[in-house]
């Protein structure tokens, strides 16, 4: 059963003339109260500022404020990415490349972070587009290319130092692309090539100073060794013989001995048997 206003007036002592002003009072003390509590999550902090004045940083969880008297700022304490924009860089050996990169921070301090820097992500934005800039236009194309890691870390190093004084930590930066001109990649092509040329050449070269030892080394055993030398010579006749319709015409030496004569007649019998 629902109340009437003159029964709730009996029930709270208060007149029924001034039920109305009561039921304001009430109101604003529920928006009031409303406006006071406030709650940040775990990965957020609050920088309180009261009527100008820093008070210091809440939460996470629930925390008060005075209406009207306090204002706060959110801070997200989460590592934060940006994406810095293609910047046109001429290298040490005058060489016009664009780059750009990633940088991953977070704020370590939300006070500093809001009292230090006006806009702490804008000012990390620039800071990182400069000392980028700074970094590949000190080094080489070459080192450009095959140094990455190392200009990463160069370049956390120095934008870490610098955003340090306003709470922010730079966890990582890497370096995503490097757009080079059209006459360059040509030119880096031909490069390649000459090089692949060269190493073929070189590989070739070795190859046939390998085989000239082989054959100078087995030059000097048949030299120590005629049997054997003869014997190359009637293996190589053999393999001559294979072919049909061929008349092999091998030089003699007077005086050798008839077994060798022998020797080469069954041969070449056996060869004539085989291609028949």
């Amino acid at each position: 059963m629902l109340l009437n206003p003159v029964m709730l007036a009996i029930l709270l002592q208060i007149s029924p003339e001034m039920l109305p002003a009561v039921l304001i009072i009430t109101v604003i003390i529920i928006i009031l109260l409303a406006m006071s509590l406030k709650i940040v999550r775990e990965y957020e902090r609050a920088v309180i500022f009261r009527l100008g004045r820093l008070l210091g940083a809440k939460g996470p969880g629930l925390f008060f404020v005075i209406p009207f008297v306090d204002n706060f700022i959110k801070v997200d304490l989460r590592v934060t990415a940006v994406d810095v924009p293609e910047q046109q860089v001429i290298t040490k050996d005058n060489v016009t490349v664009g780059v750009d990169a990633v940088i991953y921070y977070r704020v370590f301090d939300p006070i500093k972070a809001v009292t230090a820097v006006e806009n702490y992500h804008y000012a990390v934005m620039m800071m990182a587009q400069t000392t980028l800039r700074d970094i590949v236009g000190a080094v080489e194309l070459d080192d450009l290319l095959t140094r990455r890691e190392e200009l990463n870390k160069r370049l956390q190093v120095i934008l870490d130092e610098v955003t340090d004084p306003w709470g922010i930590k730079v966890t990582a930066v890497t370096l995503k692309q490097v757009r080079l001109p059209e006459t360059m990649l040509r030119a880096m092509a031909k490069q390649a090539e000459a090089e692949r040329w060269r190493r073929s050449r070189i590989i070739e070269a070795e190859g046939e100073k390998q085989a000239a030892s082989i054959m100078a080394e087995a030059a000097e055993y048949y030299e120590k060794h005629p049997v054997a030398l003869r014997l190359r010579e009637l293996q190589t006749l053999i393999e001559i013989a294979r072919e049909k319709n061929m008349i092999i015409v091998a030089p003699t030496i007077m005086g050798q001995h008839t077994t060798e004569l022998g020797l080469i007649t069954a041969m070449a019998k056996g060869v004539s048997k085989e291609t028949k």
